[in-house]
């Protein structure tokens, strides 16, 4: 099934809009609302579990075996660890990040009195006061602490404005949007394929098409933290495609354009029919892809699989500079990925058995085992060299 026209413009406001929502993991309940808000107005009633993760169904041409598309809501962040003499908050990172990036970044922290905001500072953090030092002290989260833009001096002082251990802190994205397509921010893992999902969407409806089988888009709430889709999958969905970020690094084959298929994670090979299926596809379509394997990176994907949830499962991503930092991303690889998507969604099923979570061999696909043609027939003589 070819692709379908992608309306970039509302992919854009859309990523803008979900950047400005704080969301660290465990902190999601106000994108929540947003993500639900905004799948109503497309015309989809979603479901919500108890703990706020999202599922949206679009009735497809068949049921089964349906397909769900994922990608997570949540963002990484902080908590507060220890309320400091000096009237400053010491911090516990949300999920993996480098503190090298937490500092000079603008905050805020959400009490239960309200919300305050800050900077998160190295703690020797003038040059005028420690000279060199502010380039020879140590990097971590035990070296950095939130200046709280309010009069606090001691712990009495936070302790009266209601500052209690375990607030959550998020960081500003300071976003910016390029007229040459690069958009700079933090947290666009996975907000950029939060976007994506909801172009998708659109693309899918506005275009009158069924998708091929029952398909599911999901949102996750605490993927960063290892937890993702482990309890938020329905239980007939045969195939999931998480939507996520790929490093791009010395050493990697993600790139910032086109779409990037990851073969497999630090969790081992994402399913090969699922893949090959979507590679296929990119190739189809014309939409430019490349190959990746990552090696300190785990997903939605995974999440699913190891809390046993016998899905095929794949990892689609828009190559991603800096990632868990100050992140780069470009539009071309953004736009690529919601094409790839609905060209996925509206294509017919390949493995048609899946729609059994249990049966006979007969339907079972193979993997390809055969020699390869060779380049060189025998007797033949090798090409000259130079």
């Amino acid at each position: 099934m070819p692709r379908l026209d992608v309306d970039i413009d509302y992919l854009g406001d859309q990523l803008k809009a979900l950047l400005k929502i704080p969301s660290p993991s465990g902190f999601t309940d106000t994108i929540t609302h947003a993500v639900v808000d905004e799948l109503q107005r497309l015309g989809v009633e979603p479901e919500v579990t108890r703990r706020g993760a999202i599922r949206a169904r679009l009735k497809g041409r068949a049921k089964d075996p349906s397909r769900a598309l994922i990608a997570h809501l949540d963002t990484l962040g902080a908590q507060v660890k220890y309320l400091k003499p000096n009237g400053r908050l010491e911090l516990v990172p949300i999920g993996s990040w480098s503190a090298r990036f937490a500092e000079g970044a603008r905050c805020t922290i959400f009490t239960e009195a309200g919300a305050y905001r800050g900077s998160i500072l190295p703690l020797k953090a003038s040059g005028h006061t420690y000279a060199d030092e502010i380039d020879t002290q140590p990097t971590g989260w035990p070296y950095v602490e939130v200046r709280v833009d309010a009069l606090v001096r001691d712990v009495p002082d936070l302790n009266r404005l209601g500052f209690h251990v375990g607030d959550v802190v998020a960081i500003d994205p300071e976003t910016e949007f390029l007229e040459n397509g690069f958009i700079v921010s933090r947290h666009l893992d996975d907000k950029a394929g939060v976007a994506i999902l909801l172009a998708t969407l659109k693309a899918v409806i506005d275009s009158g098409k069924k998708p091929a089988v029952d398909t599911w888009w999901i949102f996750s709430i605490a993927e960063e933290v290892g937890v993702g889709a482990s309890a938020v999958l329905p239980h007939d969905v045969a195939a999931m495609v998480t939507i996520d970020n790929g490093t791009t690094a010395p050493g990697q084959a993600s790139d910032e354009f086109g779409v990037t298929i990851a073969m497999a994670d630090q969790t081992g090979p994402f399913d090969y029919h699922l893949t090959h299926e979507l590679i296929r596809l990119a190739r189809d379509n014309d939409i430019r892809h490349q190959r990746d394997v990552f090696r300190y990176y785990r997903s939605d994907s995974a999440s699913a699989i190891e809390a046993g949830v016998d899905v095929r499962t794949a990892l689609v991503t828009f190559g991603i500079d800096a990632s868990h930092g100050y992140e780069r991303i470009h539009m071309h690889a953004l736009r690529s990925l919601a094409e790839l998507m609905t060209a996925y969604v509206t294509s017919a099923i390949d493995i048609k058995r899946d729609a059994k979570a249990v049966g006979s061999i007969e339907g079972f696909p193979h993997q390809p085992i055969e020699p390869a043609e060779p380049d060189i027939e025998p007797g033949e003589q090798l090409p000259a060299e130079g």
